[in-house]
């Protein structure tokens, strides 16, 4: 097993904004897919990385409650700058954590979710 996490889906109600949210606050790209009757933008990612995508579905509601997934960032500052230009808010940080494991901060995004990002030391 090369990670325990091997997948994950972010909910949102309008799939447009919230593709638009990421590609301007994290430089995220993405590839779009239907699977299973779910409307899906899958996060660019390389095997054995950890992939995962927004996700419109009937099955899955936005929530800042629950499980938090921590995105990479090459700059907190820039980030989180953009996040409140594009109507996110930042709920937590930047904090700096020890043992050069990097800076994090928890957003609110476009869609009501509560997501953490994370820029390595």
């Amino acid at each position: 097993m090369n990670n325990l996490i091997n997948w994950f889906e972010l909910p949102v109600q309008d799939l447009q904004r919230a593709t638009a949210f990421y590609e301007y606050c994290i430089d995220a790209q993405f590839r779009h897919e239907n699977v299973a009757g779910m409307s899906m933008a899958v996060f660019h990612y390389q095997q054995p990385a950890t992939g995962g995508a927004l996700v419109k579905s009937e099955m899955l509601k936005p929530s800042a409650d629950g499980a938090v997934v921590y995105l990479f960032t090459a700059d907190i500052a820039a980030s989180l700058a953009k996040v409140a230009e594009k109507g996110g808010v930042c709920c937590f940080g930047p904090e700096i954590l020890p043992n050069d494991i990097g800076t994090i901060a928890l957003i609110m995004d476009s869609e009501g979710n509560k997501v953490g990002l994370h820029q390595p030391a």
